[in-house]
Formats: C-alpha cells, sequence, structure tokens
C-alpha cells in the first residue's frame, strides 16, 4: 500500500515537473519567435538633386527601398524635369528673364512635389549642387555668385522637403560623382544573382567615364590603391571601397572652349569687320557681340574693349587650321611626372572601358560616329564633316540641331583633340570609347552618384512587424506565465506531503 502511494507520488511530481519545463519552454518559446520572428517593413525612400549646369538646370527625383544594400541604397529615377530658361549663373542680369527662370523652376518642383506621396515630403532630401557656370562666376564676380545662391536656398526651403543645401560642387566631385553613375548603371557595383539577392559582380572591373559639359569637362577612372595624390578620391559604395582618378578642367567645356578659339579667330583677322573662320561650313556667316565672347573668367579682354562691339564671320573651312587653333588652346609639352594629360596634369595611363556622355555625345552622333570605336575613321569623319557646305548639312543631316551648326566642326576638332591628344587615346584604347546619351532609360551624370553616395547617411524609415499581435502575444505570455506559477506551486505542495 505504502509502495503504491510513493508511486502516486513520483507519478504526481514527475506530471507536475514536466508541466512545469512545458509551460517554461512554452513561455521562452512565445518571448523568442516574437522577438526573433518579426519581419521589418521597409518604405520606400526619396531623394531630390538639382543640377545646375552652366547652360541649364534639371530636377531629378530618385527613389530606392529603404532596406538598403550594405548601407548603399539601390537607387532609380523616377523622373526629371528640366529647367526652362540659362543656367542659374545668368541670374541678377536680366529682372525679366528671372522672373521667367523661378517660374520655370517652380514649374519643375510643383511635378516633382506631385510625384512624391505627401506623408514622404518632409523626410525628403532636397539638395541642388552648381556646377562649372557657377565656379566660373566664382571667380569672376563672387558676390553675385553668393547672392545667386542665396536666392535659391530661400526659394528651395519653401518646399515641403528637407532641403540639405545649394552650394557649388568642386570640379573633381562631379567628375567622381559621374563615374559613380555609370558604373552604377552597368551594374558594376551589385548585381542580381539567381536568388534574386544583390551581390558584387565578379572581376570587380569598372568603367571610366568622360563628361563634356559647357565650361569643364572631366575624366574619372579607377587606379590601383596605392596610386595617390590630389586628384585621387577615395569612395566606399556597397561595402566596397575604390581609389578613383578625376580631374576637371574648368574653361575646357565645349562653349568656353569656343570663346578661346573665336578669340584666336579674332586676333588673327587683319579685318574685324569681315572675319574668316576656318572653323565655319562653308557658305556659313554669323554676327557676334564681343560679350559673346569676352563676358567670362576664360577669355582675356583685349585693351579696348567694346562689349556691344561686333564681329561678322563667314565660313572659309580650312580643316587643318581649324584643328591647329583648336590645338593651341592646350598645353601638350610640359610635364613634371611621367605621364600627364595636358597643361601639366598629371594622369594615369587610360586603360580599360570608357564612357563618353553629355557633349561627348552629341558631337560624335553629328558625325554619325557615336556607333563606331575606331579613332581613323572618326579623325576623316570629322574633317570630312567640316568641309560639307552648310546647306547640306542642315537640310540632308536632319539629326543636326540647327541653332549649333557654328559650333559642329570646331567641336568635333575638339573632341578628337582632347580624346587622343589631351586623354593619350591611341588606335588601340579608342576602341574601348562608348558615346552614350543614357544608360538603361535613365541620364548619365553627376546627380545619380550624388544620390547614392547621400544615401549611406540618409536613415530609413523601418516597420517592425510581429508574428503575433501584441494581444495575443500578452494573452499567451499571460497564460503560460500563470501555468508555471501554479505548477511551481503543485511542486511546492507535493513536497511537502512527502516530507510529512
Amino acid at each position: 500500500m505504502k509502495s503504491k502511494q510513493q508511486r502516486g507520488y513520483k507519478c504526481c511530481i514527475t506530471a507536475v515537473v514536466l508541466l512545469l519545463f512545458t509551460s517554461i519552454a512554452a513561455l521562452v518559446a512565445v518571448a523568442v519567435i516574437q522577438d526573433t520572428w518579426g519581419v521589418k517593413e521597409y518604405g520606400s525612400e526619396y531623394g531630390i538633386v538639382i543640377d545646375s549646369g552652366s547652360s541649364r538646370s534639371t530636377v531629378y527625383l530618385y527613389m530606392w527601398p529603404g532596406e538598403k544594400e550594405n548601407e548603399t541604397g539601390v537607387v532609380t529615377e523616377m523622373m526629371n524635369c528640366r529647367v526652362a530658361g540659362d543656367g542659374i549663373s545668368e541670374m541678377k542680369v536680366d529682372r525679366q528673364k528671372d522672373v521667367q527662370s523661378w517660374k520655370a523652376f517652380q514649374d519643375c518642383m510643383d511635378k516633382v512635389k506631385n510625384a512624391i506621396p505627401a506623408e514622404k515630403h518632409k523626410t525628403t532630401p532636397l539638395f541642388l549642387g552648381a556646377t562649372a557656370g557657377m565656379r566660373l562666376l566664382h571667380e569672376k564676380d563672387e558676390e553675385r555668385s553668393n547672392e545667386i545662391l542665396l536666392d535659391l536656398r530661400r526659394f528651395l526651403s519653401s518646399f515641403p522637403f528637407s532641403f540639405q543645401n545649394a552650394s557649388i560642387i568642386t570640379g573633381q566631385e562631379e567628375g567622381l560623382y559621374g563615374w559613380i553613375t555609370v558604373n552604377y548603371l552597368m551594374g558594376n557595383f551589385i548585381e542580381k544573382n539567381l536568388w534574386n539577392t544583390y551581390v558584387r559582380p565578379e572581376g570587380e572591373q569598372t568603367v571610366g567615364s568622360m563628361d563634356l559639359g559647357g565650361a569643364s569637362t572631366q575624366i574619372a577612372f579607377a587606379v590601383q590603391d596605392d596610386l595617390k595624390g590630389q586628384d585621387y578620391m577615395h569612395v566606399k559604395l556597397y561595402g566596397y571601397p575604390y581609389n578613383v582618378y578625376t580631374h576637371s578642367f574648368l574653361c575646357y567645356g565645349k562653349n568656353e572652349a569656343e570663346k578661346r578659339i573665336l578669340d584666336i579667330i579674332l586676333q588673327e583677322s587683319s579685318d574685324p569687320t569681315y572675319i574668316m573662320n576656318p572653323c565655319f561650313a562653308e557658305g556659313f556667316n554669323t554676327t557676334y557681340k564681343a560679350s559673346d565672347i569676352y563676358d567670362t573668367a576664360c577669355t582675356k579682354k583685349p585693351n579696348n574693349y567694346d562689349p556691344d562691339q561686333e564681329f561678322f564671320m563667314v565660313g572659309v573651312p580650312d580643316s587643318d587650321k581649324c584643328r591647329s587653333i583648336v590645338r593651341s588652346i592646350f598645353d601638350f609639352k610640359n610635364c613634371s611626372s611621367s605621364h600627364c594629360s595636358f597643361n601639366g596634369v598629371e594622369q594615369p595611363p587610360v586603360t580599360g572601358d570608357y564612357m563618353a556622355y553629355a557633349g561627348f555625345f552629341y558631337i560624335s552622333r553629328a558625325l554619325l560616329m557615336n556607333g563606331t570605336n575606331d579613332l581613323d575613321q572618326f579623325n576623316s569623319s570629322v574633317r570630312k564633316f567640316c568641309h560639307t557646305h552648310w546647306t547640306v548639312l542642315r537640310q540632308e543631316k536632319t539629326w543636326i540641331i540647327p541653332k549649333y551648326l557654328k559650333t559642329y566642326c570646331y567641336a568635333a576638332h575638339y573632341v578628337f583633340t582632347l580624346l587622343a591628344d589631351g586623354y593619350k587615346f591611341d588606335k588601340e584604347t579608342w576602341r574601348n570609347i562608348k558615346f552614350e546619351k543614357e544608360v538603361k532609360k535613365t541620364s548619365v551624370g553627376w546627380s545619380l552618384g550624388y544620390m547614392l553616395s547621400m544615401s549611406n547617411m540618409i536613415p530609413s524609415e523601418v516597420k517592425q512587424i510581429s508574428p503575433m499581435k501584441n494581444s495575443v502575444f500578452a494573452g499567451l505570455i499571460f497564460l503560460f506565465s500563470a501555468l508555471t506559477i501554479v505548477t511551481v506551486v503543485l511542486v511546492f505542495i507535493i513536497l511537502i506531503r512527502t516530507c510529512y
């Protein structure tokens, strides 16, 4: 009888202890599941970058999922809006034009605002970066430059976004961000694998970038880590570091180079009322005002400068003479390093693939050379183009924009000289150049690269979605906690009875 009672107590104790451990395990399991099985829900993040170049401003709207890859956003361009009118460096000269410029800015900003969900307005960062046009104005008239930027800051601060700044970016930054844009769009930083997750592509190959704007030109390409100097910049993207050579040449953009070339043609002319221009197509003529050529920091004003003086120029095409004048604005002789581009600027030899965009693309398209990668063909096309009568160019070459007709011959020589003699592309390396306007229907420029870099520092909004509702979780915690307490009490009672 006693042994049966002992067995009964043992069975009771075993059952109660088992129930105790079960309730504790359940309690822990519920807590762990609620804590670790939760899902983070990320919303979409937005960013606005305004690219204010020498000839125009463009507003870009970017979007990326809140869940970043190695702290960098996977950014896509949602839309862009070109601001009508001239670049911001032309502001505060003509009040009527300024009124139109501000209206054009307002129109673009309203379009962008309507494309962003209202609840995201306050967290959407807004940046404005001014490039070479404002860099030149800052050298020429710092006060007007500062006033323009101050007005822009006031204007952009009035929108319901997180306005960050309106500033002049350096030429080096412009080159670096352009390089980032090119390689990001080409998938050289990250790509999706078979499991639909982002990984770093094999080979770690990147592409060099070359940008030709109105007031400056930039070249940038990745180099070995041990190369150092003022033109080398380190950047970290998607968890990986890159060492990038980047240099910007102010006054060597397409528009400013043209003014310098026209200045040389004027100086060499004996008759200011009838100037023969070897870089104009045959039969073409136009009149310039002195201010069109000399109202810039890139050309030196003559002693008898009169901004309203007019110069009549006629086309007397001479391709060799035109190229000689173009080459004269470069210094290819002085170099204190083992390798230089021009003007004594150190540059490592160009290797690998390159993308040439912006002005490079439009000039190569005018020559019908944007699909070729042969140096000799490009060169012969330049010479043939310059000796084609302007009426033929206007009527038969439908891809040519009429208002730029006077610039194509000089610009073609300029692009060839810059690439072949300046950056030192030869017959072999020229094959690696691709002239592009956009990649994957996205504009190529510095603004996307800038947004990618900034996404490293922009926090994402995260919602934690738990596997159980708070009420269910609280109920289970209460149930298993109560069960644990009850079983502890039962164990205590059983032990007391066993002892007595």
